[in-house]
């Protein structure tokens, strides 16, 4: 709960607004009963009096509640009031919007004045592009060290998907996002060329159902929400000596399933290994059992192996993209496009045999 006071209103107010700024009331909507402290933060909205340049003036301030129809998180709020702020001097007859602003960790209520677009400032580390090494060991210099690196990051994924969260809510979301959602299937899905004539519409169809198949029997598994990184392949981690790394860009609000990170590094190991022949084979296969034979031995996840289909189709329709990787051989692209066919019509992923579901 946010505790607002009449001096926290006053500054805001002030340090939004031009002119000569002084609060006369605080209360609800319809009183103006002064309060002093009030809880706000639960969708409560509040009244406002003051006076700008002597003109006695009032005003409404409001945030959002959160809950399970996808503003479990604060920047969901934010996406929500940003939208408002932006739109409601474009509408006629709309209330208009005097200030936008946010409550940082102290309490204070800090305004933002005609935001356009965001930025972010990160810490500058070293290393190079995980990519960069895949890359190398297409070209035949596989080393015992790729496949120790491919060991840590299953350990690293094992370390922060042991982090559980109990809230079926949010499974169920992610679970939407992932079939759903413009970043992932059902919008990579638009972004391919239409009609595409390496995949038919027909062929799209058919995935797009057996996905809705797959929709509610993740319904079943909302115990397995997990912190995860959400973004996790080979263009965002960054290595350095003696294999110690770094990752980048943690996307889709921290928690998911742990199979979608498991599915994101891997598949990548399929798709430089298609490059030379239409199977998983060589290096590629090595380090891609390593890869998952030591997540499985650190974690005893036998159950992501009933779950991890749909999002190796997530992943799939990403690096088979022409849009996103224009410059694949038609025969990779191919390759791809049948696995995340295939991959859906087991009930439990055989990554051993991983090959079956490349004919």
């Amino acid at each position: 709960m946010l505790e607002i006071t009449v001096d926290m209103i006053e500054r805001f107010l002030k340090e939004t607004l031009p002119g000569t700024i002084k609060l006369t009331g605080l209360g609800e909507i319809g009183s103006l009963d002064e309060q002093g402290m009030k809880d706000f933060g639960y969708g409560k909205p509040m009244l406002i009096a003051y006076e700008q340049d002597g003109v006695a003036k009032q005003a409404v301030i409001s945030s959002m509640r959160g809950d399970k129809y996808g503003h479990q998180f604060y920047w969901d709020r934010a996406a929500i009031l940003m939208f408002q702020y932006e739109t409601g001097t474009r509408i006629k007859q709309h209330v208009r919007p005097l200030g936008l602003g946010y409550a940082d960790k102290k309490g204070k209520l800090v305004p933002m004045k005609d935001p356009e677009e965001f930025f972010i400032l990160n810490e500058k580390v070293e290393g190079h592009d995980y990519f960069l090494d895949l890359e190398r060991i297409r070209k035949g210099q596989v080393t015992d060290s790729d496949r120790e690196l491919a060991r840590k990051f299953a350990l690293w994924l094992a370390d922060l998907h042991a982090e559980k969260r109990d809230d079926p809510d949010l499974y169920l979301r992610r679970t939407r996002q992932l079939i759903g959602d413009s970043e992932c299937i059902w919008g990579l899905v638009d972004g391919y060329p239409h009609p595409y004539e390496h995949f038919t519409p027909n062929r799209f169809i058919a995935l797009e159902k057996k996905l809705i198949d797959w929709r509610w029997k993740l319904r079943s598994f909302t115990h397995r929400l997990r912190a995860t990184h959400g973004d996790f392949h080979p263009w965002n981690v960054l290595v350095r000596e003696d294999n110690d790394f770094s990752v980048l860009d943690c996307s889709r609000g921290l928690w998911g399933e742990p199979g979608d990170d498991v599915a994101t590094m891997s598949c990548n190991y399929l798709l430089f290994g298609l490059y030379d022949q239409p199977r998983l084979s060589g290096p590629f296969e090595s380090i891609y059992r390593t890869f998952w034979d030591t997540y499985l031995d650190a974690t005893g996840d036998e159950e992501m192996l009933r779950v991890v289909a749909p999002y190796y189709v997530f992943r799939g329709l990403v690096i088979a993209s022409p849009e996103w990787y224009p410059n694949h051989p038609l025969e990779v692209r191919k390759g791809l496009l049948r696995f995340l066919e295939n991959v859906l019509e087991d009930e439990v992923f055989d990554y051993v045999h991983i090959n079956k579901y490349m004919e």
